[in-house]
């Protein structure tokens, strides 16, 4: 006597139908999370070296400190990269966990809302904030202004 012994399809989050129009995108974020992956490492590195190593290392991270990096357009570009890296790898991640471990469809599509407004909220104000920062505000003491500033 035979028994044949089927073997249960494997559970799919997609239907079929969604999979016929695939293109590309999970290659093309999967290659992003490899390459923004080693952009972050040295930008994060050279700002910790920058902000920690060098001059008078921690004791120096004021105010002034701050004012006088981003007087600079170079670090502003370097802050800029490094926030827009750093938010848009992690929210790739976020989202890859979102789709593997989200069940439901309509669930799934609330979670990566919730995900997207909060990356494009934290990218839109840093970046207002990277590029609108005033290093030499009117009403600050004269001894925490950086020595560029008129009032210093």
């Amino acid at each position: 006597m035979t028994t044949t012994t089927s073997i249960a399809a494997p559970r799919s989050p997609r239907s079929p139908r969604r999979l016929r129009g695939r293109t590309n995108t999970e290659l093309y974020a999967w290659l992003f999370m490899r390459v923004s992956g080693l952009l972050l490492i040295v930008l994060v590195f050279g700002h910790l070296f920058v902000n920690l190593m060098v001059g008078e290392g921690i004791n120096a991270l004021d105010f002034a400190f701050v004012a006088g990096k981003w007087a600079d357009p170079f670090w502003q570009i370097w802050d800029l990269l490094m926030l827009w890296l750093a938010m848009i790898h992690g929210s790739n991640g976020m989202r890859t966990v979102i789709n593997d471990y989200a069940e439901r469809d309509q669930l799934r599509m609330w979670l990566k809302v919730g995900l997207y407004t909060a990356a494009a909220i934290t990218i839109v104000l840093g970046t207002l904030v990277i590029f609108t920062f005033d290093p030499c505000p009117v009403e600050a003491a004269a001894d925490l202004l950086p020595s560029f500033c008129p009032g210093a």
